[in-house]
């Protein structure tokens, strides 16, 4: 075997302090020339290589300002807490790192020991600082480099200044980063108007110095707002004495209508701004969600689209759609300060405003709604949908300030079920005018099912059993089903289907029955079925309709995925018996209350959910229905029974929705 050819003298380094030397790049530090005699290998080392390691040098520096780890930046001449001292230079631009790579190495005078690197640095605005998408400030700045200690613990180091993070701070001055948040796009109503927009506030405060009795400022707070007095008390005595010490933001309406009483209270500071805000403090609050100040935790999880002091959705629809609904922020990044009295503009970009989300609220549906529970002692619900569309024109919750029970909610149905129940004995052939006996009991493999308040009416037709909810006739017909026939039923009416809502929403859960129990006990609702509201005034949309129905909250930017379509549909004349039974139960059954609603007749199911585990069991109250072209479900927990308190709850909505579209 030929090693290989012995180096060119001309290739040898000069003295030190001899004439310049040409510098050699090479592939790697270590050129090994093996010759097998005897069985020894001889290694031969090359010298080490300046330009290389200067290289090394600047990439090590690129890849630690890229990682955020400055500590593991080889640097010289570096502070104590060279992170620190970044985080002071870089300003707002300190809170994520930018990108650096290295552009071009001098190593001209690498045999000297010194060299230079340009860097190219590139900030992503939009990634990092929620700035309009393709937004970033990129720089070119140079990193000097040298080689500092002798022999083997020679080592190229980057010289620390702050000229090496931008050219403009050698001087002293750092970057300041501004940024601007746009107005927040409204949220519409189906009719294309505002159902949220900016709208006047007051923010109640109190200012420590200003009080002398921070327990009697707080009791007298509140008394006039309803707040926690004895917590707000803590925090004023423990914040600074020029401090604002939130207490409540008001409409600006609420607060002229207690202007006088608030003002006189010792140390009461009052601010004005502007709030996202729909109609009135109820109006499908839990829904459409809330907007405020970002809290640390959103900051964090934002990625760096959202800074302390911004605004942001916290909740509901404001939370799902807040990137849309924000915009984009606008950034002014400039280099300031120092001895010159430096204000260097670096980039700016103009803030994007964001894009309405248009809902199907009905204004005076919802209205309707919301009024209609608030007086409602127990958590409640009620939803309306557009028969035609699907669109739901009203979700309330009562007390508002709760969760959302109207569209996320898990409950048995109750006798509302049967609608379904009825809707699978009807594809199976069962004939509606047979008589089927209203007993006090029914027995299946031991367990046994009784009637509500114990009532029975004999041998009767099915009309009446329906009209009257009388679950012992159910569970005697519940033999005639399979064990997915519920499941199908309840599909065909839109429970338990695939929906594009736009929004958060349960649409239900039908498992197959898996015993006689079981599917005596579904039949009337009180099986392993679970609904939301939604999905009950979905169900009679679609006894309604004739069709299938599917619920719709948000309008634009529309769904974007369409739900697939049910297996097989329901029959239409099905659909129309059903109809006709639901009508009975209004003029001749347990919803008696809406026979003499204003406007169009009324259909309606009603249904006492009985749950857990207590003697005797309680009950949740529903009633279902609709009225023209608008389906409607009311659930009230711990409701005694769906005819005596969902019934007239719902009167109250039919009622002042005819009263709002005169």
């Amino acid at each position: 075997m030929t090693g290989p050819a012995a180096p060119d003298p001309s290739e040898a380094p000069a003295p030190r302090g001899g004439p310049r030397r040409r510098t050699v790049v090479v592939a790697g530090s270590v050129v090994a020339a093996a010759a097998v005699a005897g069985g020894a290998v001889l290694l031969l080392r090359e010298r080490p290589d300046d330009a290389a390691d200067a290289r090394a040098a600047a990439d090590a520096v690129a890849a630690a300002w890229t990682g955020g780890a400055w500590a593991e930046a080889p640097l010289t001449g570096a502070p104590a807490d060279p992170a620190a001292e970044y985080a002071r230079l870089a300003g707002g631009l300190a809170s994520a790192p930018p990108r650096v790579r290295v552009v071009s190495v001098d190593a001209e005078r690498a045999g000297d020991g010194t060299a230079s690197a340009q860097l190219e640095v590139t900030f992503d605005l939009a990634a990092q600082h929620g700035a309009p998408a393709g937004s970033v400030l990129t720089y070119a700045t140079t990193a000097a480099l040298r080689r500092t200690g002798e022999g083997e613990d020679a080592a190229w180091r980057a010289v620390w200044s702050p000229a090496l993070v931008h050219p403009a701070l050698a001087q002293g001055a750092t970057f300041v980063l501004e940024r601007t948040q746009p107005p927040r796009a409204d949220v519409l109503g189906r009719d294309g108007l505002p159902v949220v927009t900016e709208t006047d506030v007051v923010d109640v405060g109190v200012q420590p110095s200003r009080t002398k009795d921070a327990g009697a400022t707080a009791t007298a707070l509140a008394g006039l707002l309803g707040v926690d007095g004895a917590g707000l008390a803590g925090r004023i005595q423990q914040a600074s004495p020029d401090a604002f010490v939130d207490v409540v933001t008001l409409r600006r309406t609420d607060y002229d209508a207690q202007r006088d009483a608030l003002q006189a209270v010792p140390g009461a500071v009052f601010r004005t701004s502007t709030l996202p805000l729909a109609p009135t403090r109820a109006f499908a609050r839990a829904l459409l969600g809330g907007v405020g100040q970002v809290t640390a935790e959103v900051v964090e999880a934002s990625g760096g689209r959202y800074a302390a002091g911004d605004l942001a959705g916290l909740s509901g629809l404001q939370a799902r759609y807040d990137e849309r609904l924000a915009g984009r922020v606008g950034v002014v990044v400039r280099a300031s300060g120092g001895t010159t009295a430096l204000s260097q503009e670096l980039v700016s970009v103009a803030p994007v405003p964001g894009e309405t989300v248009r809902t199907s609220l009905d204004n005076a549906v919802q209205q309707a709604a919301d009024e209609a529970l608030a007086s409602v002692a127990s958590p409640s619900a009620l939803v309306a949908v557009d028969t035609a569309t699907g669109e739901v024109l009203a979700v309330a919750n009562g007390p508002a300030t709760g969760g959302d029970r109207a569209l996320t909610g898990r409950f048995p149905p109750g006798s509302t079920f049967k609608v379904a129940t009825t809707l699978a004995l009807l594809g199976g052939g069962f004939d509606p005018a047979s008589n089927v006996a209203c007993t006090p009991t029914y027995t299946v493999d031991g367990r046994s099912f009784r009637n509500f308040e114990g009532e029975a009416f004999g041998d009767v037709p099915f009309r009446q059993d329906f009209a009257q909810s009388c679950n012992t006739a159910f569970a005697s017909l519940s033999p005639r089903l399979g064990d997915d026939a519920l499941r199908t039923a309840a599909a065909q009416l839109g429970v338990g289907e695939e929906w594009s809502t736009g929004v958060d929403a349960f649409a239900g859960d039908v498992p197959a029955t898996e015993s006689d129990v079981d599917r005596a006990a579904a039949s009337f609702g009180q099986g392993r079925t679970l609904v939301s509201p939604l999905a009950m005034a979905v169900a009679a949309a679609s006894v309604a309709a004739g069709a299938l129905r599917r619920p719709v909250v948000v309008l634009e930017p529309a769904p974007a995925a369409a739900p697939a379509p049910v297996a097989a549909a329901a029959r239409p004349e099905d659909l129309a018996t059903l109809a006709g039974l639901m009508r009975d139960v209004v003029t001749d059954g347990t919803a008696t209350v809406l026979a003499d609603v204003p406007g169009a007749p009324v259909q309606a199911k009603t249904g006492t959910a009985e749950y857990g585990s207590a003697d005797p069991l309680p009950t949740h109250a529903w009633t279902i229905g609709w009225q023209g072209s608008t389906a409607f479900a009311v659930f009230v927990t711990d409701g005694t029974s769906g005819g005596a308190v969902a019934a007239p709850i719902a009167r109250d909505f039919l009622t002042r929705t005819a009263a709002g579209s005169a």
